[in-house]
């Protein structure tokens, strides 16, 4: 088994730099107001088979693209927001297109794994170290329907992974143990709580115009949502 220092962000993300402009900020919480979150029941889900590849579905993994990349992230699976269909999408390096996999099936695996820190853009705040195969090979179809097979190791092959856990109702913190499960859940509602307190103090401090925002709401650069994401980016 060997360890990583990679950072995988989503359900899934690329880490944010400390300073986002307002606009890439704007977008990215909007991004991220689509994405279901820890508690919603569509999570523990199981995606179903893909059999009609047409232009709803290809607008589907369109849209999936975009809030992916809205938010940053550097994979996403259709259950993420809410779409039972066994569908994902991913891009690991930055210069590298889009990847789509429907109806993504695990051919092979390879005996050796990689223990890495991972994060979830359906579980804010929370970064995990989880086990898999450094090396996979998958086959699937595209938005059109036509067979194609991927095979990829280090981050790919995680994002990979972590993206096909969500089509079967499977979640980063399933694979690990119950004391580090709890540990990661009280750090999430003390970093909620943090941020639920800088979006009171940024309402007092300058109230939106012509926008209204709940009581205790995190402000807009509080919000962080990682599945998937690079070492020096900021991990689906």
């Amino acid at each position: 088994m060997a360890e990583t220092d990679e950072l995988v962000e989503s359900e899934e993300t690329q880490e944010p730099p400390k300073e986002l402009d307002a606009e890439t900020r704007a977008r990215r919480d909007a991004a991220l107001s689509h994405v279901r979150k820890l508690g919603d029941p569509v999570l523990r889900a199981s995606a179903l088979p893909v059999d009609r590849f047409d232009e709803a579905l290809r607008s589907e993994i369109g849209r999936m693209g975009e809030l992916m990349g809205d938010a940053l992230g550097i994979g996403l699976a259709a259950t993420q927001i809410g779409i039972l269909h066994r569908v994902l999408v991913y891009r690991a390096d930055p210069e590298d297109p889009l990847t789509v996999l429907v109806n993504p099936v695990l051919e092979w695996s390879s005996e050796e794994s990689e223990t890495a820190s991972e994060g979830c853009l359906s579980i804010p705040f929370v970064h995990v170290d989880v086990e898999r195969p450094a090396e996979v090979r998958v086959r699937a179809r595209d938005g059109y329907g036509d067979e194609l097979k991927v095979q990829g190791s280090g981050l790919t092959a995680r994002v990979i992974q972590h993206e096909m856990d969500h089509l079967d109702g499977i979640l980063m913190i399933d694979r690990i143990s119950r004391a580090e499960r709890k540990e990661a859940m009280r750090a999430m509602r003390e970093a909620q709580l943090e941020a639920s307190e800088a979006g009171g103090r940024a309402d007092r401090a300058a109230p939106l115009s012509g926008e209204e925002r709940n009581p205790g709401e995190a402000a807009p650069d509080a919000v962080e949502g990682v599945i998937e994401a690079s070492p020096d980016a900021s991990p689906a």
